[in-house]
């Protein structure tokens, strides 16, 4: 919701964003504290296996996921063992990013859909090496943009430029819903690698806080296959109301337009307590789907947050190692 007498802050340059000292900094943490994250060596956002069969072993309770097991060597063994891989040499990243009227709303230094761009630039920094590749789908306005996978700073900074550049609505928009754009995503996605979605992921949310969102069934099949970051994109205003008075809020998604006395201590504590209800049936849908949960705010600094998320990563990929050496 936003209020209808908001001034409308002009777009920002990709500098006003991410300053390159930031994210010199940024890339330089990564470089000499975050690398071996993701597949092999490669530096990411996100601990895991490789991709690659390569053979089976025996295994460990306590230690290995059960949706690794290769079932046809535990029939034939009569003893349970695990899949092993290889790193994979090469990392492709998927990004599907929210660009809807429910991201052009912001209280704070950015607003949401400014956030997911700086997001998006520290996951093409987190992410880039020799061979590795970047491609995905914005939700648009003006429908889906698809950019293909494929390497390179320019590369990166095309994307940039296009979801700085994305139309913003006023009214009845026509945005493609997240359901369509992770179904989407999952048809380009045909090579394992890592799938980011950056939204607020409000679009599909049921009014029964018990039923599955309309996107939580399709991501959850992308995590089967893929590893998934989701970067949820939130601003202060939508988790409380403040006290201004009389206000017009409007409903970016629908165009729908309220009248509400904000000076209402009740009203402002129905609020509050609705927002977090909305958000915890957001994080249980996405921790149902197996993907991994990142939030982001528009009045925090979001590189040291994403720093935070990778180090509280590399502690849990470094936990099983330590578990074992201590067993031994």
């Amino acid at each position: 919701m936003r209020r209808r007498d908001a001034p409308t802050a002009p777009d920002p340059g990709l500098a006003d964003l991410a300053p390159d000292q930031r994210l010199r900094r940024l890339e330089l943490t990564v470089t000499r504290r975050l690398d071996g994250l993701l597949h092999g060596q490669y530096r990411g956002l996100l601990p895991g296996p490789g991709s690659e069969a390569a053979g089976s072993r025996e295994y460990r309770p306590g230690e290995d996921e059960v949706r690794r097991m290769d079932w046809a060597v535990t029939a034939r063994t009569t003893v349970p063992h695990v899949r092993e891989v290889d790193a994979d040499r090469e990392l492709t990243t998927w990004l599907l990013v929210d660009a809807s009227p429910s991201m052009e709303y912001g209280t704070a230094t950015l607003d949401k859909r400014e956030l997911a761009v700086a997001a998006v630039a520290a996951v093409g920094f987190l992410t880039a090496g020799v061979g590795n590749r970047l491609g995905g789908q914005v939700l648009a306005p003006d429908g889906i943009r698809r950019f293909p996978a494929r390497g390179g700073r320019t590369h990166l900074l095309g994307l940039l430029r296009a979801l700085l550049g994305a139309p913003r609505t006023d009214g009845h928009p026509v945005t493609p819903g997240l359901h369509d754009g992770l179904d989407g995503l999952q048809r380009m996605a045909t090579r394992r690698g890592l799938v980011v979605v950056v939204s607020d992921f409000l679009d599909g949310l049921a009014d029964d806080p018990d039923a599955a969102p309309a996107w939580e069934a399709v991501l959850r099949r992308l995590a089967v296959r893929h590893q998934v970051l989701a970067v949820e994109v939130t601003d202060p205003r939508e988790l409380e109301l403040p006290d201004v008075g009389l206000v017009t809020l409007v409903d970016p998604e629908t165009g729908r337009r309220r009248e509400v006395w904000t000076g209402d201590p009740g009203l402002r504590e129905r609020y509050a307590q609705a927002a977090a209800a909305q958000r915890e049936q957001v994080r249980d849908a996405l921790r149902r789907s197996g993907a991994t949960h990142l939030a982001l705010r528009t009045d925090r600094d979001w590189s040291a947050d994403i720093v935070r998320h990778v180090h509280a990563q590399r502690r849990l990929a470094a936990a099983p190692a330590a578990a074992r050496g201590g067993a031994a």
